[in-house]
């Protein structure tokens, strides 16, 4: 069995410059793209902004219900005293 040839780099190097180009084109063009899969029955989470005036009943409920679950988590947060007030001061 061989090892790693410089065949292996040059395919691995061809591979990362395929797949960056990819990306670039498909940031270029996403909204286009994802509408496009949308409609192939591929449903994609919204990244980022959401039209929110274009959700429906259910979505919109579901992402209350998240919001009110962060707004919960971060009072609570804010309500626990920090590790460091926690902390007894050693003696020496």
């Amino acid at each position: 069995m061989t090892g790693i040839t410089s065949q292996h780099m040059t395919g691995f190097a061809v591979g990362i410059g395929v797949a960056v180009v990819g990306f670039y084109v498909y940031k270029k063009n996403q909204p286009a793209v994802d509408a496009w899969l949308r409609k192939q029955g591929i449903n994609l989470p919204n990244a980022g902004v959401r039209e929110y005036s274009t959700l429906t009943v259910e979505e919109l409920v579901a992402e209350k219900e998240r919001l009110e679950d962060l707004i919960a988590e971060h009072e609570y947060a804010a309500m626990q005293p920090s590790s460091d007030e926690d902390a007894a001061p050693e003696s020496a």
